[in-house]
């Protein structure tokens, strides 16, 4: 089991090292092209080469994908009234109290973990938890509604294609293949070393804060990971799945967005790196309970 357990924390560790030595050996900024090739063309890529050719039937996947979103209402119903117990900003940390990495950490780990089909389960959750992102996150900082984010993510026309040929049983043409599978293998790589240069770039302000929130994080994660796979009953790989991705550390996004819309960027940017920290810590025994 220990062997099993280092097989899967090791190469996210390493990779996200890579990153964060990257950054402090002088360059602060991963290049500006690398994003860009995960945002539009690494994770759309994966997302259709993985979700198009699943051996799962799709009430697997639409399962999972409700885990996602029963997973954002629990950690809402949560995390609002514990900010405002606590007088801290629901505007500024609300977004990173209901939204983990899935996608950095969370995909990874998933592959690791259980193979191609909890890749596969993962991506499914992944994509509830950041389409919301992009819509609820901007709603909560600004208090403006505005569909124009998702409507330009290309990992929703992703979806919809994977899911036009899944359910009308459409064989994917091998040059697509090919193609979706070359250009989303960089994704995990990226994703991973692109974490790495911003847990190097950003900045803890407050510990005691961050401390208190991160363990919120983590804690609610769990709670709520535990909470969706009673109520739906998920088991196996699903319930894995559901669990590991529920309680994966604040996403980098929430900083992004907290930095635009001046939500408690400071605050938000220390909760990113203490709860990624903590998630390393405890990501051993984790494993060891979900498998």
């Amino acid at each position: 089991m220990t062997g099993q357990l280092f097989a899967i924390v090791a190469p996210v560790m390493i990779a996200v090292a890579v990153g964060y030595v990257m950054a402090r050996l002088g360059k602060k900024e991963e290049p500006e092209y690398v994003t860009l090739l995960v945002t539009y063309v690494g994770t759309p890529c994966l997302v259709f080469s993985t979700l198009a050719n699943i051996s799962l039937d799709l009430s697997a996947v639409g399962r999972i994908a409700g885990a996602a979103a029963l997973s954002l209402v629990l950690a809402g119903a949560i995390g609002y009234p514990l900010l405002r117990l606590t007088s801290l900003s629901v505007r500024g940390y609300l977004p990173s109290l209901m939204h983990p990495n899935t996608g950095n950490m969370g995909l990874p780990l998933c592959l690791f973990a259980f193979g191609e089909e909890g890749l596969a389960l993962g991506i499914a959750f992944y994509v509830v938890i950041a389409s919301n992102h992009f819509v609820t996150t901007p709603v909560v900082a600004s208090g403006e509604l505005s569909f124009g984010r998702i409507a330009r993510s290309p990992i929703i026309y992703a979806v919809v294609i994977a899911l036009g040929f899944l359910v009308t049983q459409t064989a994917v043409p091998e040059w697509i293949n090919n193609a979706t599978r070359l250009l989303g293998g960089i994704t995990i790589p990226l994703l991973l070393i692109t974490l790495g240069f911003s847990l190097a770039r950003l900045k803890v302000s407050n510990l005691q804060t961050s401390l208190v929130l991160a363990l919120a994080r983590l804690a609610i994660g769990l709670a709520v990971g535990h909470a969706i796979v009673a109520i739906l009953g998920l088991e196996g790989i699903a319930r894995g799945v559901a669990i590991l991705q529920a309680s994966m550390p604040n996403a980098v996004f929430n900083y992004l967005f907290a930095k635009q819309y001046d939500a408690e960027p400071d605050g938000v940017a220390g909760m990113v790196v203490v709860s990624t920290l903590l998630t390393f810590i405890v990501l051993p025994v984790l494993l060891w309970y979900l498998l």
